[in-house]
């Protein structure tokens, strides 16, 4: 199991299809706030169609609040300024892949605290970054091919038809 947490997310098209990430892999998602949105709002439920019965959200007021009422050992920050690439991290299950809002990233102080714990997605030097749903599938998906897919279906057979 993974655990996505959305640091003051920005726009609701984003975190609608993040959520339905969420749902098709049995990943929670955390929401911290301020939010960009209201989750009610037509576009986040709309980018998750019918998925947001399958999301087990929880939504805190900081991230202050967030670790006050969770137990997180293994935190991985995603971000464009980590020294080390994805692919060096080493995912448990239970995990939790932290992603900041999309005009700035996560707050600097989070990143300087957790700095051996930030991992980038490699692309081009003059790309800026990924749009934050690409973000979260690609590091949502590498964390549970690295714990074998645990609980989803298609690992590894096609279905004949």
């Amino acid at each position: 199991m993974v655990n996505i947490v959305l640091v003051e997310p920005e726009i609701p098209q984003n975190c609608g299809n993040i959520a339905r990430t969420c749902a098709a892999t049995y990943s929670r998602l955390h929401l911290v706030e301020p939010l960009g949105f209201d989750i009610g709002e037509k576009a986040v439920k709309r980018a998750g169609l019918d998925y947001w019965p399958m999301v087990d959200l929880t939504v805190y007021s900081s991230l202050d609040d967030l670790f006050a009422r969770s137990r997180v050992d293994d935190l991985w920050l995603a971000t464009t300024k980590a020294p080390r690439d994805y692919s060096q991290a080493q995912f448990r299950d239970g995990c939790w892949l932290f992603f900041g809002k999309e005009t700035a990233g996560l707050p600097q102080a989070f990143r300087q605290t957790h700095r051996e714990r930030c991992i980038r997605i490699p692309m081009r030097a003059d790309a800026r970054s990924l749009n934050l749903s690409n973000s979260v599938a690609i590091l949502a998906y590498e964390a549970l091919k690295q714990q074998g897919f645990p609980g989803l279906s298609g690992t590894g057979e096609m279905a004949l038809t």
